[in-house]
This record gives structure tokens, sequence and C-alpha cells, in this order.
């Protein structure tokens, strides 16, 4: 098991750079997410570590060794990909074996290493099937038994679970964070979908546009998002944006000219975003708070989602059990006041605004 160190690394194509002097750092035994929309280099990014993508500016170290010029074959990674890769004519047990034989290891050797990943993976009873008579699921842990046999430093995923629907995505992520547990091996694992980052993650990288966001841990993205990107990609449902300008009194007002009842440190005619994740609104009292009008109901079992519109702009709120609204109804919006977020509007870097003084929570 190695650590990762990726500095100042930038890739080019032609004149233009996709990927824009990335600093990340990745500790021994860690699970690491890279997550963004599409697009964003995240795909790119591993493969300039695994070596299978040239880096056009920085440096990479696996170990602590620079391994720039190092073909992936001496990198002592194991990289599993989307479409599983795996050779249609040979059983299970032949394509988990195959990169000892081609290290000529011996007989027994594979033999032994390839029972100990069957066993890790529950795929015992399917060594002498071919890809071709398994599931999806089940072509998935062959892929990442070919990758265990090896031994490698690091794991590589590239966007394993894809290809999956819905319930076994759900199923496999379990099944690859319990891998990783018991193996206590480095993982670099790339998705666009922040549900698999937020669950399966002991760190994550958000990149976006080639860049790095912010770095933390779910939890650390979840409740203080360095930026309004961040704070909008992290969490499902997605936070809430409402553009506001500070009163006299230092309180955010919106475009209709309603007050939220926050205290703010900012000052008269600042121009800010406000965030509130749709699970921190609730339904305020009759006359207070945000005036809002449901757009839509949708009963989701222990919570219910409603869309509405506050001053031309869609706010969501997802509140337990099943309120009394309606689709065109009239309802108010309030939250505590410790659940907001604010946003520059110039830079989308989050700022500091709340006082000292406490306020209702009202919005």
């Amino acid at each position: 098991m190695s650590n990762i160190e990726i500095k100042s690394v930038v890739k080019r194509y032609g004149g233009m750079d996709v990927i824009h002097g990335i600093d990340i750092k990745v500790d021994e035994g860690e699970f690491a997410v890279l997550v963004g929309p599409s697009g964003c280099g995240k795909s790119t990014l591993l493969r300039m570590v695994a070596g299978l993508t040239e880096i056009s500016e920085g440096e990479i170290a696996i170990g602590g060794r620079v391994v720039n010029d190092l073909p992936p074959g001496e990198r002592d990674i194991a990289m599993v990909f989307q479409n599983y890769a795996l050779y249609p004519h040979m059983t299970v047990a032949q394509n988990m074996a195959y990169p000892l034989r081609v290290k000529r290891a011996g007989k027994e050797e594979i033999k032994k290493a390839v029972n100990e990943a069957a066993e890790v993976l529950g795929l015992q009873a399917l060594l002498d099937r071919k890809p071709g008579q398994l599931s999806g699921g089940q072509r998935q842990r062959v892929a990442m038994g070919r990758a265990i046999v090896r031994d490698p430093a690091v794991f590589l995923f590239d966007e394993p679970l894809s290809n999956l629907d819905a319930k076994l995505r759900v199923k496999m992520r379990a099944e690859i964070k319990a891998l990783h547990q018991k193996l206590k091996t480095t993982i670099v694992y790339v998705t666009h979908d922040q549900i698999e980052a937020m669950t399966m993650a002991d760190k994550i990288i958000v990149l976006d546009g080639g860049n790095v966001s912010q770095i933390g841990t779910p939890l650390e993205l979840y409740t203080a998002p360095a930026k309004k990107f961040v704070a909008t990609f992290i969490g499902s449902p997605a936070m809430n944006i409402l553009p506001a300008q500070i009163r006299a009194d230092g309180r955010p007002a919106i475009d209709d000219g309603q007050t939220i009842d926050l205290d703010t440190n900012l000052p008269a005619g600042a121009e800010i975003e406000l965030g509130v994740r749709p699970e921190h609104i609730g339904l305020g009292p009759v006359g207070e708070g945000l005036k809002a009008t449901v757009k839509l109901v949708e009963p989701m079992g222990a919570e219910t989602l409603l869309y509405c519109d506050v001053a031309g702009y869609e706010i969501l709120a997802s509140v337990k059990d099943y309120p009394d609204v309606t689709h065109g109804g009239t309802i108010h919006l309030a939250a505590e006041p410790g659940k907001f977020h604010a946003f520059d509007t110039n830079t989308e870097n989050a700022i500091s605004f709340l006082s000292d003084t406490s306020s209702t929570g009202l919005i």
C-alpha cells in the first residue's frame, strides 16, 4: 500500500489546458474519490496516475517514487474500468489469473491468489463460468478480483458502476467499501455520481473545469462547502440558491422585497447568494417566513418534496411525513439560522455572514 502525490500536474491538448496545475495528496490506505460533472478532467487525471495518458507538466509520485516516465506495468497499480474488460473466451478463474500468468507466476501461487480473491468477492461458485454467463454485478466482481490478485500498491477505479442498474449500484457501492475495509489498500475512485462519493469516500476531491474546487471529508463538503459549485453539486437534492441584497439593518432581502430573518455582519447593499439545503427547510407559522407558492408535491414515503416558487426562484423543501399542502397553494418556509450558507456573487466563494446575534431562522 502506498500514498499518491500529484504536484502541479497539467494536461494540455494542443494549446488547450484541460488540467490546470492540480495538487492532490492521497494517504496510504485512503479511499479517495474524484468527483465532478462530465468533462471536468477526473478520468484524464486518473489515466495520468495509471500511466495511460502522458503528463504535460508536473509530477506524480506513488509510494514516494516519481512515475512520470514509467509505463503502467511498472507503477504497481491495478485499474478497474467501467466496461469490465474481461476476456469472453476465458473462465472467471482464467480472467482473474491472467495478470499473474503474464508475470509467469507458479501454478500454485496463481491458484492460491485466485481462490483467496474469489472468497473475498463471493465468486467461488462461478470460477468455471465465462463472462457471458454472468450478470453485470458478477462481471464487475471478476474485474475487481483480477485487480486483487495482483496485490497492487494502489487500486484505480474509473466509474466502475456506471453500467449497472440503480439497485445493483447501491449493492456494489457497499461491496467496494467493504472490500476496502478488508484489504486496507489505497484506492482512487472516479465517479460523476456525488452519492457514490458521499457514501464511499474517506476523502473527496471535487473537480470543476480541470481545477480542484475543494478537498475534504464527505461531512466537510456537505456542511462547509467552499464554493457555490461544491454546495450545489454535493448533496441530494441539491442546495437551494437564492440571490439577495443586504438591507440597512443587515438583513437579506430578495427580489420581491421579502426579508429573510437573519442578522448578518455584511454591509448594506452587498449582493450575495444565500444557500440552504432542502432538508433544512420546513413549514413556518402562517404569516411568518418567506411566502412561497407550491408548484409540485412529490410524496417520497418518509419525506415529501415541495417544489415552490419564491420571487421567481425555485426552492425545494424536503419535509417529514405528509404535509397538508396542495398544488398552487401558499405556504411559508422556515429554516434554522445555522443551516444557511452565503456565497459571493462575483467569485462564488463561501463567505462568513452571520452576526453573533440570533434570529428566528424564518425565511
